[in-house]
């Protein structure tokens, strides 16, 4: 099932929605959908957008925040969309619940984000590369970011399969903060996996972010190092990883850029 340009509504638990400041980007020359994916037991919901009339764009796997699939990671699709990829955005909590019905984000947390197995996550990003390489998008180029939450499912997911980049907007590295002593659910962090990445990685953190303290980072850092892939750490000095502009940063995503369109390296 394919439903062309419908928006999204934004998560309550995101707090009042500010319509002076809210960004929409426009579908001109994109085509936008919400798509069904067959992930094997069931079929979960997906927002894509592509250029339109295009075929073979470099593949992007948008992962979300603790929202889900809501308005905002819509519009980051069609962002990307408007420059040459073809992204698709995941509900990768659909088996476990709906983001939309939770007003708080402690119990978003507690009650939906921490009931959710890495594994089927993982398994359900494949299954959406599956789709889209089956509906246009290149067979060859393949990157994921992710913001938060789905920051640390995008060091999972360039750990678990050979991509062409990945970026990490922020995004939990160890399971000391919040994290259940569950190997089940959570067999590994990205502190786990720091040495045996499969994909070039470039992560954004605040130096301030009271929730990913500096020293966790670097030592993060430290352990990326021993590992045979490109992983770059960019720092700000605000609470958290939204605004990255140091010239680090700049240089990592336009050789990211380069990478995926193949005219780079």
């Amino acid at each position: 099932m394919t439903q062309h340009d419908q928006s999204l509504e934004y998560s309550p638990a995101t707090g009042p929605v500010q319509a002076t400041t809210t960004i929409h980007t426009n579908s001109d020359g994109i085509e936008p959908k919400l798509v069904m994916i067959d992930a094997g037991d069931r079929s979960i919901r997906a927002y894509a957008a592509s250029p339109a009339g295009e075929e073979d764009c470099p593949l992007l796997i948008v992962l979300s925040e603790a929202f889900g699939l809501h308005e905002h990671i819509a519009d980051i699709v069609r962002r990307f969309a408007h420059h040459g990829y073809f992204a698709v955005a995941p509900d990768l909590m659909v088996r476990q619940g709906d983001p939309m019905g939770f007003d708080d984000i402690g119990r978003l947390v507690s009650d939906l984000l921490l009931k959710i197995p890495d594994e089927q996550v993982m398994r359900d990003i494949d299954a959406t590369v599956t789709w889209a390489r089956g509906n246009g998008a290149s067979q060859k180029k393949l990157a994921a970011t992710g913001y938060c939450w789905g920051g640390r499912w995008t060091w999972l997911y360039a750990a678990h399969r050979p991509l062409d980049a990945a970026v990490a907007w922020y995004g939990i590295v160890d399971g000391t903060a919040m994290f259940p002593h569950d190997t089940t659910l959570f067999p590994k962090h990205p502190r786990d996996v720091a040495a045996s990445l499969k994909a070039p990685v470039l992560g954004l953190y605040g130096g301030q972010d009271e929730a990913i303290p500096l020293e966790t980072i670097r030592a993060f850092e430290a352990q990326l190092q021993t590992g045979s892939q490109q992983a770059v750490l960019s720092f700000t000095s605000i609470p958290t990883g939204r605004t990255p502009s140091l010239p680090t940063t700049a240089k990592a995503t336009g050789l990211t850029s380069l990478r995926m369109h193949g005219r780079g390296a």
